[in-house]
């Protein structure tokens, strides 16, 4: 018998994997997590700031209900493509309690999970060459599924200097006659920015000036520290809403990144042509699921509240210890889960006998010598950083941050 073919091309001569899929890169975040974990499964007490999950569990009334669920016969069948009306009745709720915006439930598609509306968004917006302006650090899932949908990504570079907040002029610089999509996290993946109201609003109403659409990204809503105010674009510029969509979920603000829910919000035409592509795609989202994000977003957020206290104190926690390690820079996050610290001044110096020149290179370091998983700037597109994402126990944010402090001291 023949062995598998291995080799990129077959016996035609053609490639065996599409360019378009071909062309995506792994998750950074994702196989960050992995390799700790699996360095932790082969005995090594590896701590990781990799992933952008919530160390809390769902809290129990959402399980309760999820569990009830299992057992009706209603949640064994098919359900319509774009959600539960039920749910999308409850999450137009939820938007006009939280966000101050005034959407019908007919406006709402539930998705599997963010990333899942993420992707069906651009599919909806961008034809082949279409430009997406986008603000650096960003989440590694956006320029892949820009580029997927055949779109070109347009990085807006921003630095700690500005807080890591995009100006409008700097947007402005960058518009072409090709830009159809401005995309728009706060709070941010991975930097924990967050952009004040006039900020937002001076954005919002340039993109109404020039005809560019908005996808803003709110799954960290409810994250926000100290003085910070999150609010949506939409609701702060109503003309927007016309070419505007909403991307949100239930993953991080009730601990549920395993349920698989989030959500679009947007026009009648782009719901619904998201919907049909969905209904090919993946058809309805697991009712169990449905049910319990039904049950979270119409209930308490006091259980919201509890989390958000203990992110806040590991959020102060983790700036105060990044901000004593020498050649580290920490600006304060003010909001999600993450900090984003500068590490640019250890790179070329020599630690254990390398001199790492990349952020890539020297959490490579930090994984080998201190056991500490980390996820470099390069995955963002910004080099020369480090995200650490904060959702972990306190004990081990503290050893953690203490470790890769004691192995960094060592630059020289």
């Amino acid at each position: 018998m023949a062995a598998p073919e291995t080799q990129s091309e077959n016996n035609t001569g053609k490639p065996r994997i599409s360019a378009r899929v071909g062309g995506i890169a792994e998750s950074a975040t994702l196989a960050v997590d992995a390799k700790a974990k699996a360095l932790k499964a082969a005995g090594r007490p590896v701590i990781g700031f990799g992933a952008g999950e919530p160390d809390f569990p769902t809290p129990q009334p959402i399980v309760d209900v999820a569990a009830a669920a299992c057992a009706d016969p209603r949640n064994h069948r098919y359900s319509p493509a774009a959600g539960l009306p039920e749910l999308r009745e409850a999450v137009a709720a939820k938007t006009r309690r939280d966000s101050r915006y005034e959407v019908e439930p007919s406006q709402v598609l539930v998705t599997n999970g963010g990333k899942q509306a993420v992707y069906q968004t651009f599919a909806a917006l961008l034809d082949p060459g279409d430009e997406v302006l986008l603000p650096a650090p960003y989440w590694t899932t956006y320029p892949e599924a820009i580029a997927l949908a055949g779109g070109v990504p347009v990085v807006v570079g921003t630095d700690e200097s500005t807080g890591y907040l995009a100006s409008v002029e700097q947007l402005e610089a960058a518009r072409t006659p090709r830009t159809k999509v401005l995309l728009f996290n706060s709070p941010s993946n991975p930097t924990g920015a967050v952009y004040p109201p006039e900020q937002v609003e001076a954005i919002g109403r340039w993109a109404v000036e020039h005809g560019i659409w908005v996808v803003t990204d709110e799954i960290y809503e409810h994250l926000v520290y100290g003085g910070a105010e999150h609010v949506s674009m939409p609701a702060v510029v109503p003309e927007l809403a016309d070419t505007c969509v909403v991307l949100n979920g239930v993953a991080k603000t009730y601990a549920m990144t395993g349920w698989r829910v989030g959500w679009m919000i947007g026009p009648a035409d782009v719901i619904k042509a998201a919907t049909n592509l969905q209904s090919h795609l993946s058809s309805n989202v697991s009712n169990v699921s449905q049910r319990a994000a039904l049950e979270a977003v119409s209930g308490s957020l006091d259980a919201v509240e509890s989390m958000r206290e203990a992110f806040d104190r590991r959020r102060r926690k983790i700036v105060e210890l990044l901000s004593a390690i020498p050649g580290v820079s920490c600006p304060e996050p003010q909001g999600a889960f993450y900090a984003y610290p500068s590490v640019k001044e250890l790179l070329g110096r020599e630690i254990r006998g390398s001199r790492p020149q990349t952020s890539v290179e020297l959490a490579a370091l930090v994984l080998e010598h201190a056991e500490v998983a980390v996820v470099p700037g390069e995955a963002f597109g910004t080099p020369g950083y480090f995200r650490l994402s904060y959702a972990l126990g306190d004990d081990d944010l503290a050893e953690g941050v203490r470790r890769m402090g004691d192995l960094l001291r060592e630059a020289k």
